[in-house]
């Protein structure tokens, strides 16, 4: 399928991403270093008073060929322990995913996605949890997920440790650097729901969910770019 639509698109996205056009904490850049603008490597910075503080959260962000009359494909790379993003860091939220079920709109953009994913770090919804243990926890006993939450930062999110993530066919992120040893997370990771596990990547249940302006992608969208 011709990607002249979506690459347009996210062009003028990124160009406005690289002008400082996203919420603080916020960044996007294209993979390849080529002109290929598929795929895009983000990152989202754990907002203050939360269990995320001081972390840097790896993202990628798949971009399909009907691009924006359809949804990115948006999974976290870094481990992150929270009741709406399952072991494979898939992401329930309502705008990554079609109407009915969903609420895309080609008005939204992959500004807009990252802003909303980082609000519901935030605020996790303890009503649609894709992680039955953790959103149990989170809503009967937040003093402890926050810890487990704090604990998985410091060690996948903070400092020196990087992560070269997971694939697309859900195998697990490798730690390169930083402490290697597991959190005492685990059992809630295979406490994930088994409809989400069935599901499509399309069909991830929800949480709730622009434009820019012209411009060309310019070479310093080729790096990595600085935070709003």
């Amino acid at each position: 399928m011709n990607r002249g639509m979506a690459n347009r698109r996210m062009k003028r996205e990124l160009e406005l991403l690289s002008r400082g056009g996203a919420a603080p904490g916020i960044a996007a850049w294209p993979r390849d270093e080529g002109n290929r603008l598929d795929v895009l490597d983000a990152e989202i910075r754990g907002a203050s008073d939360t269990p995320y503080e001081g972390g840097i959260f790896r993202l990628e962000v798949v971009i399909p060929a009907e691009y924006p009359l359809k949804p990115p494909r948006v999974r976290f790379m870094t481990k992150i322990y929270h009741p709406n993003i399952d072991s494979q860091g898939r992401i329930c939220l309502d705008s990554l995913n079609m109407p009915p079920k969903g609420a895309w709109k080609p008005s939204l953009n992959v500004s807009t996605l990252l802003t909303t994913i980082q609000a519901l770090m935030s605020e996790p919804n303890g009503d649609d949890g894709l992680m039955v243990e953790i959103t149990e926890e989170f809503r009967r006993r937040p003093e402890v997920f926050r810890n487990k939450a704090r604990e998985c930062t410091r060690k996948y999110a903070c400092g020196e440790v990087a992560v070269r993530g997971m694939s697309l066919d859900g195998d697990k992120a490798d730690v390169v650097s930083g402490d290697t040893e597991e959190p005492d997370v685990a059992e809630n990771r295979e406490g994930e729901s088994g409809d989400a596990e069935n599901q499509d990547e399309d069909e991830i249940r929800p949480v709730k969910g622009a434009l820019s302006e012209e411009g060309a992608v310019t070479s310093r969208l080729r790096k990595k770019p600085r935070y709003s």
